[in-house]
């Protein structure tokens, strides 16, 4: 048996030295060492041995067990380091490592909200494209080539017919033209103006536009509306106020503030000690636009009205600068979770 004995640990250390991963590793341990390993085996025939051999074969099997547990556990080490093949092994006794959350960027967090607050009203999400063409961007617009309002929202051309929108007003119309009414959509999405980048403007920012239109709409369903949008994002304590402002697609305009959430409407900085923060542009449907799609402006009125979501966003979460949003600063978009 003692022949049997030196064999046992000769074939284990060449098994041993040609294994790669933790699983031959593991295998190899049941079938030596395991509760029914070869091991095991002899010392249940060591009944047969006689009384002088007993203590001497017993020495050398407890001597081969405790060497080949040591060289087993040297082993581990080794492929836990990586140095007796290129794969290793993933030793899932370690303690996990900790990742840390990801958070939704906050322009995301305003869509997502505004969204879910006129789907609650009664409102459909549409979306579209943002290459567009000039008519549906301006002129079902009521807005004409020649029109001194292209001036401020003058855009990024890629032919004299098609530009990148510059509101998501576009899909007001193609809507119009596709459905009959009643109609109550939202859209929103990225727009792009030739904007000097500041605080307050850049290049490329979020737009969301709503409109309305069925029998008998009027001034007072617009009120209600953005009253109840204005007080479910930025709180029921915020007073609303609504006055005159002019757009060329709707009539009779107004543009639209809400009290300033610092100072509580008393003025301060923020608002330029106002005590109001405008935070969009609203009104009538202009006849015109309505004409444009084939409705019936004797039986039909609606209401539109359009605001930016990083400005929603800056005034909600009391941002200073716009340019903030598109830095990808870890230590500013880990705020909003």
């Amino acid at each position: 048996m003692e022949k049997e004995i030196k064999n046992l640990r000769e074939q284990f250390k060449k098994r041993l030295a040609s294994l790669e991963t933790r699983p031959e590793l593991q295998k190899i341990e049941n079938e030596y060492i395991g509760r029914k390993g070869l091991i095991a085996q002899m010392l249940k025939r060591m009944s047969l041995l006689s009384a002088a051999e007993k203590p001497k074969v017993g020495q050398l099997l407890n001597k081969l067990k405790t060497d080949l547990q040591d060289a087993l556990a040297e082993k581990k080490k080794e492929l836990a380091k990586g140095i007796s093949g290129e794969q290793g092994y993933i030793d899932i006794t370690l303690p996990g490592q900790n990742f840390s959350r990801g958070t939704m960027h906050p322009v995301e967090l305003i869509l997502k909200e505004t969204k879910n607050i006129f789907l609650g009203m009664g409102f459909s999400i549409v979306d579209g494209p943002e290459i567009e063409l000039d008519y549906y961007n301006f002129e079902a617009l009521n807005i004409p080539k020649d029109h001194p309002a292209r001036d401020v929202q003058d855009s990024f051309y890629i032919t004299p017919d098609i530009l990148l929108r510059t509101q998501t007003s576009p899909m007001q119309v193609r809507t119009m033209e596709n459905q009959s009414p009643p109609v109550r959509i939202v859209s929103a999405g990225k727009c792009f103006r030739r904007d000097s980048i500041d605080n307050t403007h850049t290049p490329m920012f979020h737009q969301i536009e709503g409109l309305a239109v069925d029998v008998d709409l009027s001034l007072s369903d617009l009120k209600g509306v953005i009253t109840e949008f204005c007080k479910q994002i930025f709180g029921k304590d915020r007073i609303i106020r609504f006055r005159p402002g002019y757009f060329p697609f709707v009539e009779p305009g107004a543009e639209v503030d809400v009290s300033c959430g610092l100072c509580q409407g008393k003025g301060c900085s923020s608002c330029g000690y106002s005590g109001w923060l405008e935070i969009m542009g609203a009104g009538m449907v202009h006849p015109h636009v309505l004409e444009m799609v084939g409705y019936d402006t004797e039986k039909y009125t609606g209401f539109a009205f359009g605001m930016g979501a990083e400005r929603i966003a800056m005034l909600k979460y009391d941002i200073n600068d716009i340019r903030l949003f598109f830095e990808n600063d870890i230590r500013f978009l880990t705020q909003f979770k």
